[in-house]
């Protein structure tokens, strides 16, 4: 039971992940009809938004030392954060929230990227067969993860968790089990609780709004929302932006679990995908609902036991599951009837 119970926390953080790439897949897919295979890049360029701030509030100032000496007595170099010399301890703890306080800047920049791609590149695919989108918004993600290659170099930037979310969460103790045995990292569980945060912001934000309710309208039925005089072309490139926004926040956050590279984007773009597929082209409660139960199977497929049984399952999980699921469910496990079926 202990076992069953950290893979299935293990199938959380990392469902957590693929729900919210593959919500944002969804919302470009289910309102402009694009397959946006530069989705992944924009997962990386949240990631790098937390960078970028910890490298922006570590830089040091350094003055030598009128008083201390090296060993070849030289004057000692003191090096202090320029956060710490201007705001005091307010800097030491920005240092140590670095990753949150990305959002930050996340927020914006990410909404920016996402309206500078779709006005500048992808409207003008929109009636472009299903192959073009792919070639070209799977071109745009090597241009930026090249980019990124370029001003941070190819190997992973480790960014640390704040001091007081970084160490262990005692699971079974908070639920009245025996201590010390089901422990896990409690920024993990942070990120689970951040990512059911945002997807339901998203779900209140489309559900219970004007706005919201006028994209659902139109991701049913586009033509009649234009013929009753709604401009929902601007709304749709809107919904781009907040897909940016959730693939963004989701990079930002996960970098204390997987250090960011280049190639981030590119790791979780192919796995986002399926998520897509099995849980229904265009279905946001299927994207989410997929999300969580391929994390789920992906983290119980790597167990030491079962791959002792089936070596390289962990691997092929998620595909084979995609496969049933197409076989006996065309349109997915929640997609509407006549979405993806013969």
């Amino acid at each position: 039971m202990d076992a069953i119970l950290l893979q299935i926390l293990n199938g959380l953080d990392k469902g957590s992940a693929y729900a919210m790439i593959a919500l944002g897949l969804t919302l470009i897919f289910g309102t402009l009809g694009v397959v946006n295979f530069a989705h992944g890049a924009l997962f990386m360029l949240g990631a790098f938004c937390a960078v970028t701030i910890n490298k922006l509030l570590t830089l040091q100032k350094i003055v030598l030392s009128d008083t201390e000496k090296t060993a070849w007595g030289t004057p000692l170099e003191l090096r202090t954060p320029y956060a710490e010399a201007w705001f005091g301890d307010a800097g030491t703890w920005l240092i140590d929230w670095s990753v949150p306080v990305s959002i930050a800047l996340a927020l914006p920049f990410m909404f920016l990227v996402g309206l500078v791609m779709e006005r500048g590149l992808i409207r003008h695919f929109y009636k472009r067969p299903h192959a073009d989108q792919i070639l070209v918004t799977f071109g745009l993600a090597i241009v930026l993860q090249e980019i990124i290659k370029a001003f941070f170099g190819a190997n992973p930037i480790p960014q640390p968790a704040p001091d007081t979310l970084s160490g262990m969460a005692d699971f079974g103790a908070a639920f009245g089990m025996e201590a010390g045995v089901i422990v896990y990292p409690l920024w993990r569980l942070v990120y689970f609780l951040f990512a059911a945060a945002v997807l339901g912001a998203v779900f209140c934000f489309l559900r219970f709004t004007t706005f919201g309710m006028v994209v659902r309208a139109g991701m049913a039925d586009r033509e009649t929302v234009g013929l009753l005089g709604i401009n929902i072309d601007k709304r749709f490139t809107l919904m781009f932006g907040l897909a940016a926004v959730v693939a963004g926040l989701a990079g930002v956050m996960y970098t204390p679990i997987l250090s960011p590279d280049y190639h981030l984007g590119m790791d979780f773009l192919v796995l986002s995908f399926v998520v897509v597929v099995v849980g229904g082209m265009g279905s946001l409660p299927g994207a989410v609902a997929a999300g969580f139960l391929l994390g789920i199977l992906q983290s119980f497929a790597s167990m030491n036991e079962v791959k002792q049984i089936l070596p390289g399952i962990d691997q092929i999980i998620i595909y084979l599951v995609a496969v049933v699921i197409l076989l006996t469910r065309p349109r997915g496990l929640l997609g509407r009837k006549g979405v993806m079926e013969a």
